[in-house]
């Protein structure tokens, strides 16, 4: 049964034309009472919400801004689509042929930031559901969008509707891969703090769970570094004193494909400096994304490595501070891995502090929703690929039996987190035929055949 018609899929794409265009990037600068993270972030909780009210979805905002919701159906149990609206920075990131936050339609795709993560994958779902409402179907059960707004930072979103909310019955974050991920690695972001430089001063990096693709030096130093640059065959620019290394910038939880330009610029300053945090970064961590260098191999059967992502690194005269985002395998304990990142540091003069930590995810694959969702995906698409395990930090893990559950294919092109971020329109209509489907068999009353 096809529940999308050709109304829904234009009502869609106008949707995300819509959000894609609010540069929802966390600004703790712009924050407010009801706005505690910036502007963009909370025009585009409210945009969306009033979208969801003039579907037909009864709609809620949070007094002080950090999430809201919409639902639809009756009942005691409640099922939930867990989405995020927040995206990632794309002020100087190298690459973009459009502007990031004005959504173009080209050669059958959607490029903006966050038509991947996560604005597309929500309104795929959002539309799924819209046309269950269309064809009149019946819920048995009340179906919750829960939009949170610093997924990309610290959850805090998430966090706070969990004090305050209902928790649901079941449900999933359209925010990762098909088929679905059973479970996903812990994510621990630290800070090392040591001694700053007098020779050495520089700021690099953004977002935590990001590979930066560019790091910035201007210095004395800048001639020999380039020198070095050249020798190993790094890419970098030079103007006016400036260097610029480039790298390949990926999510974190896939590190290791990814082209740290930091470490890079790090190496380089390494051959013509002795300041710790560049020996540490240059050539202890070095371009092994695993952390092995650095802690030592931390892998299991059922996950496979932890990564380690060099994420940000500011070095003052007064102190130097390097930030790391790691994402460890299922069954290893954190006290172990918080143990050893401590004693290595502490070997180097360096402090730890936890920035952010988020349990591993890990739902039984014999379990109702798992096997309801698996089937479903599998007859729409013929593909019996196995369900997975992930890298990735997504709202599920926040969440009782609950799941990533797409939205990307395993053929669908990479942009997340990437410039020139873009999803298929043909992507984009598929997907909302599986959430379609799968939210009936979930949520709904069987349709009477007439």
């Amino acid at each position: 049964m096809t529940f999308i018609k050709k109304e829904h899929q234009e009502q869609a794409v106008a949707a995300l034309l819509e959000i894609a265009a609010i540069p929802s990037v966390l600004d703790e600068t712009d924050t407010a009472p009801g706005q505690p993270f910036g502007r963009g972030c909370l025009e585009a909780l409210t945009t969306t919400l009033a979208l969801c009210e003039a579907l037909g979805l009864r709609t809620f905002q949070d007094p002080e801004g950090y999430y809201g919701y919409a639902e639809i159906g009756e009942g005691s149990e409640l099922f939930g689509i867990l989405c995020h609206l927040d995206v990632v920075p794309a002020v100087g990131q190298d690459g973009w042929l459009t502007e990031p936050f004005t959504p173009e339609i080209k050669n059958g795709a959607i490029i903006a930031r966050g038509t991947q993560d996560d604005k597309g994958p929500t309104i795929a779902a959002l539309f799924a559901v819209k046309a269950l409402m269309d064809a009149g179907v019946t819920f048995n059960q009340r179906v919750r969008f829960i939009f949170g707004t610093d997924e990309e930072n610290l959850w805090r979103c998430i966090n706070r509707y969990n004090e305050k909310e209902e928790m649901i019955t079941a449900g999933f974050a359209p925010d990762s891969k098909f088929p679905l991920i059973f479970a996903e690695k812990g994510l621990l972001q630290v800070y090392l703090t040591g001694p700053g430089s007098d020779t050495v001063q520089l700021s690099a990096g953004g977002a935590m769970n990001v590979v930066p693709d560019h790091a910035e030096y201007q210095g004395i130093l800048a001639e020999k570094t380039a020198q070095e640059l050249t020798r190993l065959g790094y890419s970098f620019e030079q103007k006016e004193g400036q260097l610029t290394v480039l790298g390949k910038s990926v999510h974190s939880k896939e590190a290791p494909k990814g082209t740290n330009a930091i470490v890079r610029l790090a190496k380089a300053l390494a051959a013509v400096d002795t300041s710790t945090a560049i020996k540490l970064v240059g050539d202890v961590i070095g371009e092994d994304a695993t952390g092995t260098s650095f802690v030592g191999k931390f892998s299991d059967d059922v996950s496979g490595m932890m990564t380690m992502n060099v994420a940000t690194l500011e070095i003052t005269e007064a102190q130097s501070k390097i930030g790391l985002d790691l994402r460890y395998p299922v069954t290893l304990e954190k006290d172990v891995l918080v143990a050893a990142l401590t004693k290595t540091a502490a070997e180097y003069g360096f402090t730890y502090t936890e920035h952010d930590y988020l349990a591993p995810l890990y739902v039984p694959l014999d379990s109702p929703l798992i096997q309801t969702l698996l089937a479903t995906y599998r007859e729409l698409t013929g593909d019996m690929t196995e369900p997975f395990v992930n890298g990735g930090a997504t709202f599920a893990r926040a969440m009782n039996n609950c799941v990533a559950f797409g939205a990307m294919f395993s053929d669908t092109p990479d942009y997340v987190h990437q410039a020139n971020e873009q999803w298929a329109l043909s992507s984009l209509y598929k997907v909302m035929e599986i959430y379609s489907e799968t939210v009936y068999r979930m949520c709904c009353e069987p349709q009477v055949e007439k």
